[in-house]
């Protein structure tokens, strides 16, 4: 098990109700996160809607989660 960082924004941050958690997890990528993460807050959003960074750097949905890990999730953002 590890404690993962995880930052939400704009809908997410809506839908979770907080800014930042640290959440203890087995997922071993962010495919395994996500699908985690909707089964507790019921994103309305897909996976494939959504940018993943992790410590800092975007990545694709493989990239590899370690203990300590920060993960920011960013949905698509509407401009005026």
């Amino acid at each position: 098990m590890k404690t993962i960082k995880i930052r939400y924004f704009a809908m997410l941050r809506e839908e979770t109700g907080k800014d930042w958690e640290d959440l203890k997890t087995n997922a071993s990528n962010l495919v395994e996160l996500f699908d985690e993460l909707k089964g507790l807050y019921h994103f309305s959003l897909p996976r494939e809607a959504l940018r993943a960074a992790v410590n800092n750097s975007f990545c694709d949905w493989q990239e590899q989660l370690v203990d300590g890990s920060e993960v920011v999730l960013v949905p698509p953002v509407a401009g005026g």
